[in-house]
């Protein structure tokens, strides 16, 4: 049997040792057009930075090595040009020396992964501006950076590559900017989480540019104006557009395969084509979302690696089935670290899903602990089942151990409130005897048998000031006196069973303090006097974090409580 695998990164070069694995004698030619194989894309930006100093820890493989230990043809410089699925054959052209020819195969995996979207505007081809997808990008950006010292750079795009490769300017000294249409950075997230991402960048003083539009480039005074709608141009010695990435699906279109989502190319869960013979994985496929399943693109690593093994798996016999992708994801932004699985709420609401969710604020570690990091988690479920959806979580320590755990959760189909049964490990310097994951299950449990009622950010503006409803906030004296929302009067939660009868009854109370925790213990000493209360869903550091990033994108300005 004769493979040949099209593209040597993460889901060809994993497809082509799994064969070797399971088939000793089998034939296996894989063609990478670039000059390198097997090399890990998510670690491109931290060489431009410095943390990565040797250019080869890039690489994972080489092609002298991966023959060494698996026996595959690897051949770099070498682009498929066409496949021909009447012939069972692929065109080649040997990039090095122009020499063209075509090779025979009995299977073809098509492995291209995607390209950097480049949207056809005015000056985007000019030496300047650059893309950030494959080692030669970035020995590209790096020769110019050590060669011509460029002070600031602006970066169009606010996904996973923007990100890391804003940080790593910024920590070579440079001025940075990023610019994006939407109105937040990393689309996985809602709004209100990726509030607390655009704070760490603002705080090491990375410049957002939020809900403006690129409509070009200009090379002016020695560097690069970003022409945008409506606004003035934006100046930098240098860009990278890091706008995402489309699936390179032109040789699957080409040859006639069939096409879906994004012009990505459909397989079967057994990563089959609608053509024989013909297997695709990684970024150029069509998944089912794991928690929709909806037809979707998931550009992430790990997918592509398990999709490579179970195409060959199947090649050699065998009958495994992808499941499909559920987006979990984590990213080092500074000191931060931000992760995410499954879907967001705007994204189960554009599903048509009914959806709930918690928003709490738990420390990484026992309190008694030194060193322990506040993160904020929020967890979304389905109303009627109580089926987790998705999660997201931002802080400091411990962030993706609980979105692994959470991950897990969703993928094994736990319901909500099972997540308070979770054992999970427990030591003072690791977690807490009620872990962040359990807390969540607490809450969720507590609105399944009406111990909790909600109210959000959203119900701020429209709770009436006219007296027909109490707003309560149970904080200190102090922590009121530094800013807390219009209209809200406070009662420390400590001396609340003391002062009821400040509180009218008959009327609804919304109820808020600094994380959540002291007002639902406030909401319910109202509820087990009488009172209906409504605890807010993330506490007033939530609500100041989220409001004030809102404010700075508007206005480019901080907006302040009252005080």
């Amino acid at each position: 049997m004769k493979v040949v695998i099209v593209g040597g990164v993460a889901g060809g070069a994993t497809a082509a040792a799994r064969i070797r694995r399971l088939d000793e004698k089998a034939e296996i030619v894989v063609f990478e057009r670039s000059g390198y194989i097997s090399y890990a894309n998510c670690g491109l930006p931290y060489y431009i930075g410095g943390a990565i100093t040797d250019a080869e820890e890039l690489t994972l493989q080489t092609p002298q090595s991966f023959f060494s230990r698996f026996r595959v043809d690897m051949r770099v410089r070498h682009e498929v040009t066409a496949v021909h699925p009447d012939k069972k054959t692929v065109s080649v052209r040997n990039l090095a020396t122009g020499e063209e020819f075509e090779e025979k195969y009995d299977k073809l995996i098509l492995s291209p992964g995607a390209k950097p979207t480049q949207p056809r505007l005015p000056g985007a081809g000019i030496r300047k501006v650059f893309t950030l997808r494959t080692v030669e990008d970035t020995l590209r950006i790096k020769e110019y950076i050590n060669e011509n010292n460029p002070r600031s750079a602006i970066l169009a795009g606010g996904g996973f590559i923007s990100l890391e490769l804003a940080e790593n300017l910024r920590e070579l000294g440079m001025e940075v900017t990023i610019v994006q249409r939407p109105k937040q950075l990393m689309n996985p997230f809602d709004a209100d989480m990726a509030a607390f991402i655009h704070g760490e960048m603002r705080k090491h003083g990375i410049k957002l540019i939020l809900g403006h539009t690129v409509e070009g480039f200009e090379e002016k005074d020695g560097g690069v104006d970003v022409l945008l709608k409506d606004e003035a141009p934006l100046h930098g010695d240098m860009v990278v557009l890091a706008i995402g990435v489309t699936p390179d699906s032109s040789l699957a279109k080409d040859a006639g395969l069939e096409l879906g989502v994004k012009g990505s190319i459909v397989v079967n869960d057994r990563m089959e084509t609608s053509v024989p013979d013909i297997y695709a994985v990684g970024d150029a496929v069509q998944v089912k979302h794991y928690v929709t399943g909806e037809d979707s693109v998931i550009s992430l690593a790990g997918p592509a690696n398990k999709q490579g093994r179970i195409a060959a798996d199947n090649i050699c016999g065998g009958d495994s089935r992808y499941l499909g992708s559920q987006g979990s994801s984590v990213i080092k932004v500074f000191n931060m670290t931000a992760a995410t699985t499954g879907i967001n709420e705007t994204n189960a609401k554009k599903a048509g899903l009914n959806v709930d969710k918690v928003i709490l604020s738990p420390m990484s570690h026992a309190g008694y602990y030194p060193g322990g990091k506040v993160m904020t988690m929020k967890v979304v479920f389905e109303k009627e089942t109580y089926r987790l959806l998705g999660a997201q979580i931002v802080g400091y320590e411990g962030v993706d151990k609980r979105i692994d755990v959470l991950a897990t959760a969703i993928h094994a189909g736990l319901k909500a409130a099972r997540l308070k049964d979770l054992d999970l490990a427990y030591a003072p310097p690791y977690s807490s005897a009620k872990d962040p994951v359990n807390m969540a299950g607490f809450m969720m449990d507590n609105i399944s048998n009406g111990t909790l009622k909600q109210w959000f950010i959203k119900d701020e503006p429209n709770l009436p000031r006219d007296g027909s409803v109490t707003l309560l906030d149970t904080r200190t004296v102090g922590e009121y006196g530094r800013g807390h929302i219009e209209g809200f009067r406070n009662i420390p939660v400590d001396e609340l069973r003391e002062r009821l009868d400040e509180i009218e009854k008959g009327k609804p109370v919304y109820v808020i303090c600094q994380s959540g925790l002291r007002s639902y213990i406030a909401s319910r000493i109202l509820e087990g006097n009488g009172f209906e209360a409504y605890n807010f869903a993330g506490g007033f550091r939530f609500y100041d974090t989220v409001t004030n990033d809102r404010c700075m994108i508007e206005q480019a300005a901080p907006c302040g409580m009252d005080k």
